[in-house]
């Protein structure tokens, strides 16, 4: 993976290499994976963190992130800076400043937002004059120094110009303390009862824990309120499921934790953790790949989620979920060196962006990818074995394979993966359409000697793309 950084970072000037207009690069060769560094620390900065990223209504492509002078959180004197790109990220113009001030003042922790219907640009971030998180008042003074304000800018000209509007004493309860936006990108939902509504997540701080929260909107951001906590909780992103759910996603170790709203974001199920998804504690990213697509349309239950995939900060892997996030069959990693926090969007052409703090928040890159890069399909992988699987005899184990992409699948095989001294034979499957399955018998020979439980894995291969599903069996004298 080739990695480029803009001439510009190259000298001590200006961030970048000044790009106008609106032409339209061809977009990357099918399979690839292209990076590049928009921020080095010392190059305008003395440091960036903090990553946001979204696809504006018109197709244009903006990220935003803190210029720090140190690596420490508020209250310090960060701005939040912002670059855009007309060309699906292949050029990115110059660094513009949305919202600074002179020290002790400070904003921080960015997270875009777009109104699909009016084309508004939100840009969500938390200012502090002499505490931060920790540290901050409770009540929602909006001059109180002490108190950690909920602050945004907004923008009707595509990210061009930035008017900032402070929204502590709409969304916040005066019992709070400290309170900030969760750094990435909310969601508008697409469907339902709720249709229109914008969602941005919070993490606050109530009776010395941390919580998540919702603020939203259904007015186009004229006027916000915020649901009700639920916790623990932390930086924390929502997704819209294909039934009208909202599902939050939360950075929690050693696995990350998930909650369903039934009523556009103002209450959650509690929180429970989600073992397919491990997290050393970081902040992630959660989209939809096709927020718009009908319910019956394959794609509309599509997922797509970013972090560290390890024990520490390190590993940035991508993974999908083709069920709404009850799985997450297909994954690859994007760094296996050391990384933090990473955003996701969708670009206009189909192509995934992801911004991501690479090293220790040295730099912040952004790749783009394709379905193609991520491999795997989508299927549905059931395994039954026979109903008495016996030491020292052969059986047949059926193995039904559903294809959940919205393209057909050629004509491939399906294995089991057994344990030593077992043997499987690989066979083949059919052609399968869209929403079609078939049951595959796999024949299995069980050693003597065998017993107690064993794991088996069917892997489905078709088209160079593989899926693959997993059981346990108990084996009989």
């Amino acid at each position: 993976m080739q990695r480029t950084v803009p001439v510009a970072l190259l000298s001590a000037a200006m961030l970048v290499v000044t790009v106008t207009g609106t032409a339209q690069a061809a977009s990357p060769a099918p399979g690839t994976l292209t990076s590049q560094d928009l921020t080095v620390d010392g190059v305008g900065s003395p440091h960036y963190r903090i990553p946001a990223l979204t696809t504006s209504a018109k197709g244009t492509l903006l990220a935003a992130y803190d210029a720090r002078p140190t690596l420490g959180d508020l209250p310090s004197n960060i701005s939040v800076v912002l670059r855009r790109s007309t060309d699906g990220g292949t050029t990115w113009q110059e660094q513009k400043v949305v919202r600074s001030d002179a020290a002790p003042k400070g904003y921080g922790d960015p997270s875009l937002l777009v109104d699909r219907t009016t084309g508004r640009i939100f840009l969500f971030y938390a200012a502090g004059v002499n505490q931060g998180f920790f540290g901050s008042a409770t009540g929602n003074d909006e001059t109180d120094p002490d108190v950690l304000q909920a602050d945004y800018s907004y923008s009707d000209d595509d990210g061009l110009t930035w008017t900032s509007r402070r929204i502590t004493k709409q969304i916040k309860d005066p019992a709070w303390g400290g309170m900030f936006a969760s750094s990435g990108q909310g969601i508008q939902v697409r469907n339902g009862t709720y249709k229109g509504r914008l969602i941005q997540q919070y993490a606050i701080r109530k009776d010395g824990a941390n919580y998540a929260v919702s603020a939203y909107s259904d007015d186009h951001g004229e006027t916000w309120k915020t649901g009700t906590p639920v916790g623990p909780g932390d930086e924390n992103k929502t997704v819209e499921l294909n039934d009208g759910t909202i599902m939050l996603n939360n950075r929690a170790a050693p696995y990350r934790t998930i909650a369903y709203s039934k009523d556009g974001g103002v209450t959650y199920t509690p929180l429970v953790q989600d073992t397919q998804l491990p997290d050393p504690g970081n902040n992630g990213s959660i989209i939809r790949y096709a927020p718009d697509a009908a319910a019956s349309d394959p794609q509309s239950s599509w997922l797509l989620f970013s972090n560290t995939e390890a024990t520490s900060r390190k590993n940035l892997t991508v993974k999908m979920s083709c069920d709404n996030g009850k799985t997450w069959p297909i994954k690859k990693v994007v760094d296996a060196g050391a990384a933090a926090y990473s955003t996701l969007t969708r670009l206009p052409d189909g192509r995934l962006g992801l911004l991501y703090e690479r090293g220790n928040a040295e730099h912040i890159t952004y790749d783009s990818f394709d379905l193609k890069w991520l491999g795997g399909t989508c299927a549905d992988i059931t395994i039954t074995p026979p109903a008495a699987l016996k030491a020292g005899t052969s059986a047949q184990v059926t193995v039904r394979v559903v294809n959940r992409m919205d393209v057909t699948r050629s004509a491939g095989t399906v294995g089991l993966t057994v344990p030593s001294g077992w043997t499987a034979t690989q066979t083949a499957i059919p052609a399968l359409k869209p929403g079609e399955g078939a049951n595959i018998k796999v024949p299995v020979t069980v050693p003597a000697g065998a017993s107690g439980s064993a794991a088996l894995t069917a892997t489905y291969r078709a088209d160079s793309k593989q899926a693959q599903g997993s059981t346990t069996v108990t084996v009989t004298p």
